[in-house]
């Protein structure tokens, strides 16, 4: 299954489309959907109709920033009755047969190819709307699911995007396409149209999605303007899974980018509707014992950092060789969700310390009391759920919208720090590394 519908007859029949994948920031705009299946588990639908009824106009004031606080989102509303229909994901060679997720391409090249074959759902979805026993009101669809407007429309009923991005690099995104600076020469700054004076931005930290728009022979920029872009400004609204704590002051730069009348809503985080991990389910959940390890080090709290990387962005052995040194002359303790099958550990790292290459519940290890900070690649549900947590980051932002994200929470919020990154260099060396830790 790579396709899912879900509908909600406590809802007045509120329907949901979403591709079945992991979801760290379920779709990033201008770059690629991104996962984190390696540490939060596989694929899965997000029942977006089941946090409906917490969603609320953000207010325009930004509030206070969280700093090091751990942040307590309302509780989204939690409706029975759900209803999962599977939708047979098509067949759309050379794309490879069970290919059903981004995290399991083979390269970035099949990008465009999967979210052509994404398309040709088109059909299936329009003949499951039309055999509901009574109409939608409404139909709720991911970022990159453009053809579903269509579908909608065809129905008459409204469509709203949910967009997993937070509205800070939704609106940058949005701005820069639409109105592209005379350069993205690195070490530029770009002040953004429509967002208040404190957001600018480096050249760099711009996803390559945006700065390479303007080039007619991109397949994928053809395909998300054509088909995702047009369908998404031209929805009814947009549902952000982000917090009114963190993005309350770009709601109104990212409705500006849609059709009259349409408005942007913060239904984050979502992850928070799950609720916590029962004592029965944890041994299940961490088949590599990481909460025990931790158990063990609970008598020094904040003591161990936890380090994890989305599974989408290749990681040289040499970069890992730098990371692992970095780490380990940090002398703090830490342990390390490693997802490279090549990579063998150079350098003896001591018992305080432990690297695991399976499943981990990432939720529970930020939520323990012996982790003291994260190294992420800034993916966003990466940042909700540390900030939610209460625990800072080093931003090591890699692909898409992260390095949008962590200017966000590090030079704005003042939340995190960040691993200097410099242009034209392939390894960040051990030194930077056990700097920040």
């Amino acid at each position: 299954m790579a396709a899912a519908a879900t509908t909600n007859g406590a809802l007045a029949n509120v329907t949901t489309a979403s591709v079945a994948r992991a979801n760290d920031a379920s779709a990033t705009a201008y770059g690629s959907p991104t996962s984190h299946h390696g540490a939060n588990g596989p694929g899965n639908s997000v029942p977006v109709s089941s946090t409906l009824g917490a969603t609320r106009e953000a207010p325009r004031d930004p509030g206070h920033h969280p700093g090091q606080r751990g942040l307590r989102p309302e509780p989204s509303a939690r409706v029975d009755g759900s209803r999962l229909v599977a939708l047979p994901f098509p067949s759309f060679p050379p794309l490879p047969e069970g290919v059903e997720s981004i995290d399991a391409l083979l390269c970035p090249s099949l990008h465009p190819m999967f979210m052509q074959a994404t398309g040709l759902l088109r059909g299936p979805f329009a003949e499951f709307m039309a055999s509901l026993p009574s109409p939608s009101l409404v139909l709720v669809s991911d970022l990159f699911l453009g053809f579903t407007r269509r579908v909608a429309a065809d129905a008459g009923i409204r469509r709203f995007v949910f967009n997993g991005m937070s509205c800070f690099a939704s609106a940058i995104c949005n701005a820069l396409a639409t109105s592209p600076p005379t350069s993205f020469d690195p070490g530029t700054m770009i002040q953004v149209l429509g967002m208040p004076e404190h957001v600018a931005v480096r050249a760099e930290e711009v996803p390559d999605g945006v700065t390479k728009r303007v080039d007619p022979d991109n397949p994928f920029m053809r395909l998300f303007m054509d088909e995702i872009g047009d369908s998404d400004v031209r929805s009814w609204g947009v549902l952000n899974n982000s917090l009114d704590t963190l993005d309350a002051a770009y709601v109104s730069a990212l409705e500006s980018f849609y059709e009259a009348g349409a408005r942007a809503w913060l239904v984050g985080s979502l992850f928070m509707a799950v609720g916590d991990m029962p004592d029965s389910k944890k041994k299940e959940q961490d088949p590599e014992g990481c909460l025990s390890w931790l158990d063990e080090r609970a008598v020094h709290p904040g003591s161990v950092v936890y380090d994890s990387f989305e599974t989408q962005a290749h990681i040289t052995d040499a970069q890992l060789d730098e990371l692992v040194h970095g780490l380990v002359q940090s002398s703090h303790p830490f342990l390390w969700a490693v997802r490279s099958d090549t990579w063998s550990l150079p350098v003896d790292m001591g018992p305080n310390n432990r690297i695991v290459r399976g499943w981990v519940p990432q939720r529970s290890i930020l939520a323990h009391k012996a982790v003291g900070g994260f190294v992420s690649h800034c993916g966003w549900n990466s940042v909700m759920e540390s900030l939610v947590a209460g625990k800072p980051m080093l931003a090591w932002p890699m692909i898409a919208e992260q390095h949008l994200n962590a200017r966000h929470v590090a030079n704005i919020l003042g939340a995190d720090v960040r691993i200097a990154l410099k242009a034209g260099a392939d390894v960040i060396g051990s030194a930077e590394v056990e700097e920040k830790v």
